[in-house]
């Protein structure tokens, strides 16, 4: 009991200040200090005078006053006692304490308590259980002890008050410590008790202990059940939330509205909609369909599982709509994507006289999220202010969404740090805002503080704040966090699992995120895809494609995602053969109208080198959006065709389609691949100030690459150092590519010292510099780089090409000969040098010739470094 009582004291500072709560101010003016705060009203009129026969009719008013608009009655009654002289020995005192307990009269409960016999558990119950009505969790568990400590043993109505107060501390460590108690005096299987314990253990996480508990109970009603089934239910175990209701319809229990409203918030999902739809049956042979609860847990489900049309059915059938109906039928909307209905629903909802809550706005704000401007976000939030509409942590963190939507992240700071409460939800909403702004180090601020604070961080969490270590590329605090998440038990989830493949992907661990895949036992799309897309976009796509290939035969069902990450994979290698056939699996499935698969289609193929078939596919599109614009405008740039691409973007506009970062991204980079330095700088000007968007990352990279391509590095270089943030290793090696196209040492010197110290192990960028010297003749600095390599144990990597030829992928590193037909290949290669010599095609050496080799073999030389340097017309040549 010693460390029970001292991890309680821990959960607050100088609790030992409660005692003085519990002493009232002189032991012998306690009869005056009742009197005195009695506030005589209406005097009542009692027809007996005799103290024997008063007695009881005082009991019997007194159990009527059982809220705070009965004290004054209950305060009446005392003052009669008082008056009449009656003590408070037996039943009479113990019902006294309970009506100042019910109707909030604490500091009369506090003094009225001290003047009973504290014998009997009855006068603490009291205590204990007005405590924890009022949260006083922490006074309500030292009372407990007190009472123990005074040697009044408790009884079967002390403890669950008691396990409510360990719920309402969040201590499961507290509860098994009176648990233990509840066991040595005989009450665990008592239906009250033991719901108790349950209900302590399963919302803390400890479901294996509550329903371990559950089955040994002897009697079970019907909350006993309810207690069981939530407790699954919150734990996100649906099976075994409808196994419990399969068992209860079983006994001889009848499932009430409570039970309806618990497994039918279980079944919110496309796969149990069926049964949703059976229990829908159920609950009209009951009589309960137009049960609020139960009426507005259906419409929740049938919204939430994307039947729309059920749901809004319901909706109109329903006699009387609350404030909790019309929230549900907006939410559904919003997360089904039908932000005009949602909007036409909460207009109507104003009209018709309902008054929109924090909840209203919750789910309304999400539709705002999507393109609102910053100034539809503030009208939002005054009118909020206005009305005063309680900021509870719902709202906040909707708030919170769309100002770091909008790109407020300081309106967005402002309002998490508001006197008002925050909670695991909030601190994820701001989590998030940060990563979506690239302000990693604070997301993984309020993550170290929601810890601190003894927050228990939820899946989402988890998976908000793992992108921020991924954007840092800190491998070791991702591999920390990893096991964080793993000693709360969260690894086994698919949402954070998928989270962390991710991080280890972004960090260069595709091998870390393989064995994170492997690792997850029941994969579901969201896992595949991301192990699906980890593979593109580290370079792996043949792996990509066959994880594709193993998802279907597993039997998960292909989403949007899935198709999009293959098209990827295929365009990548390139496999144009591949991508018809996913082309055609699209044709004959739900994907054939899929905005986003068929963008991904357009991309394939433009990458595959057919500009036709995509531009095909964009005009049998029933429907196009950005993303599709963007795909085929970025199609005709990456092919050179610049007038088409913009071509493209003024139809776009005309069209009403809004462009986006993305756009202009395509527009600059096909402008670069054009050599159209000036109209660059025009469509990034117009982007920028025009229009307003912010220019990011990969804007400036491309900026830097359209004036080197063109010579003008210095204006490159100007680039740079006006960004408003620090430029990556893509920006500082974009620029010593151009350098060493146009042998400027001084600038190459600058970018590698830069790229050195981000990515050290690259060993591209060695190359690279090595290069610009040897051209520029500057031998000594082409050996000191190449012993720089070898200190820090940089590798080249060699370059290959390949090419599918039957099904088949042939890979050509430079100058090896390892395949089969590999004499054959270079013969022809050798033939068609000659043909393009005999056409007046001139061979230039990709390095200047060190002077020590001046004269040796210097024709062949030059082959062999043509050959060296064009190895993939090696794949071209198999291919002829």
């Amino acid at each position: 009991m010693k460390d029970a009582v001292f991890h309680l004291k821990c959960t607050r500072k100088n609790l030992s200040s409660i005692y003085k709560c519990f002493l009232p101010s002189s032991p012998f003016k306690l009869k005056s200090i009742h009197t005195n705060s009695i506030n005589i009203g209406k005097p009542l009129q009692f027809s007996i005078h005799k103290d024997d026969a008063l007695a009881p009719q005082l009991v019997s008013i007194l159990q009527t006053c059982t809220d705070p608009c009965s004290l004054s009655q209950g305060r009446q009654v005392h003052a009669q006692m008082v008056v009449s002289g009656i003590g408070y020995n037996g039943n009479l005192g113990t019902k006294l304490l309970g009506m100042y307990i019910l109707c909030g009269g604490f500091l009369d409960a506090k003094n009225m308590f001290y003047q009973l016999q504290l014998w009997c558990p009855e006068p603490w119950n009291w205590m204990i259980r007005g405590f924890t009505m009022t949260g006083q969790f922490d006074f309500a568990l030292l009372l407990y002890f007190k009472m123990l400590g005074s040697g009044t043993l408790p009884d079967k109505y002390t403890f669950p008050y008691v396990i409510k107060a360990c719920a309402g501390l969040n201590s499961v460590a507290l509860g098994r410590v009176v648990h233990d108690k509840i066991q040595a005096m005989g009450f665990e299987l008592d239906v009250f008790v033991g719901s108790s314990l349950i209900k302590l253990y399963s919302e803390n996480g400890c479901i294996r202990d509550a329903r371990y508990l559950f089955d040994r109970m002897l009697r079970k009603d019907g909350v006993l059940w309810n207690v069981m089934l939530n407790g699954y239910v919150k734990n996100g175990d649906r099976g075994n939330a409808i196994g419990v209701f399969m068992e209860m319809r079983k006994t001889e229990t009848y499932p009430n509205s409570v039970t309806f409203a618990c497994v039918l918030s279980a079944c919110a999902s496309e796969m149990l909609i069926n049964f949703g739809s059976q229990l829908h049956g159920l609950v009209i042979c009951c009589g309960l369909e137009m049960d609020s609860p139960v009426a507005n847990t259906l419409l929740a489900m049938y919204a939430k599982c994307g039947h729309l049309f059920d749901a809004r059915k319901l909706f109109d059938m329903m006699p009387k709509t609350d404030l909790v109906t019309w929230n549900g039928m907006i939410s559904g909307y919003v997360q089904n994507g039908f932000m005009d209905e949602a909007s036409c629903l909460f207009h109507e909802m104003i009209s018709a006289g309902m008054k929109p809550d924090s909840i209203t706005f919750s789910s309304f704000l999400p539709l705002l999220s999507e393109g609102a401007t910053l100034r539809q976000g503030k009208e939002i939030h005054c009118y909020i202010i206005r009305n005063g509409v309680s900021l509870d942590v719902f709202l906040k963190s909707a708030l919170i969404d769309i100002y770091c939507k909008c790109r407020d992240v300081e309106m967005a700071c402002k309002i998490f740090n508001e006197r008002t409460p925050v909670d695991v939800v909030v601190c994820t909403a701001m989590i998030s805002g940060y990563v979506l702004n690239g302000m990693n180090n604070n997301a993984l601020e309020i993550f170290r503080w929601l810890v601190q604070e003894r927050m228990r961080p939820n899946s989402v969490t988890l998976a908000s704040v793992l992108p921020a270590c991924a954007g840092l590329a800190t491998l070791k605090l991702g591999k920390e966090l990893h096991g964080h998440i793993l000693k709360i038990g969260h690894g086994g989830s698919c949402f954070v699992g998928s989270a962390i493949m991710d991080m280890y992907a972004k960090c260069g661990r595709l091998d870390l995120a393989h064995q994170t895949f492997l690792g997850i036992s029941n994969r579901d799309a969201i896992s595949w895809n991301s192990m699906i897309t980890s593979c593109t976009q580290n370079g792996k796509p043949e792996e990509a494609i066959d994880l594709f290939h193993q998802m279907g035969m597993g039997g998960t069902k292909y989403d949007s995602v899935s198709i999009s990450a293959a098209l990827s994979a295929c365009a990548n290698l390139p496999a144009l053969l591949y991508g018809k056939e996913i082309h055609a699996f699209m044709m004959r499935g739900a994907f054939r109208s899929d905005l986003f698969a068929e963008s991904a289609l357009i991309d394939m193929y433009s990458k595959c080198g057919n500009l036709e078939l995509a531009r095909h596919v964009f005009d049998m599109m029933e429907e196009k959006n950005e993303v599709s614009w963007n795909s085929i405008i970025a199609a005709y740039g990456n092919h050179g065709r610049l007038k088409d691409s913009l071509n493209m973007f003024h139809e776009m506009l005309e069209d009403g389609i809004q462009p986006d970062h993305v756009t202009f991204l395509a527009i600059i980079s096909a402008c670069g691949h054009a050599g159209k330095v000036d109209e660059g700088l025009h469509f990034f000007h117009y982007m920028t100030e025009e229009l307003g968007i912010m220019a990011r990352m990969e804007h400036y990279a491309c900026m830097v690459d359209l004036f080197g391509r063109a010579g003008r590095l210095n204006e490159a270089f100007g680039m740079i150092n006006s960004m408003p943030f620090s430029p990556d290793s893509g920006v500082w090696g974009t620029l010593l590519g151009a350098c060493r196209l146009h042998g400027n040492v001084e600038l190459a010197e600058v970018a590698s010292k830069n790229l050195f110290e981000l990515d050290p192990q690259n060993s591209g960028y060695y190359v690279l510099l090595s290069n610009v010297h040897a051209n520029a003749g500057q031998w000594e600095s082409v050996l000191k780089i190449r012993s720089l390599m070898k200190e820090r144990g940089v590798q080249k990597v060699p370059g290959y090409s390949w090419i599918d030829v039957n099904n088949t992928t042939h890979v050509f590193v430079a100058a090896e000969r390892s395949h089969p037909q590999s004499s054959q290949i270079y013969l022809l290669l050798k033939n068609l040098l000659l043909e393009m010599k005999k056409e007046g095609y001139v061979p230039q050496l990709y390095l200047q010739i060190h002077p020590q080799t001046i004269g040796l073999q210097q024709p062949e030389k030059v082959d062999h470094c043509f050959v060296r340097r064009q190895q993939m017309k090696g794949a071209m040549s198999y291919s002829v």
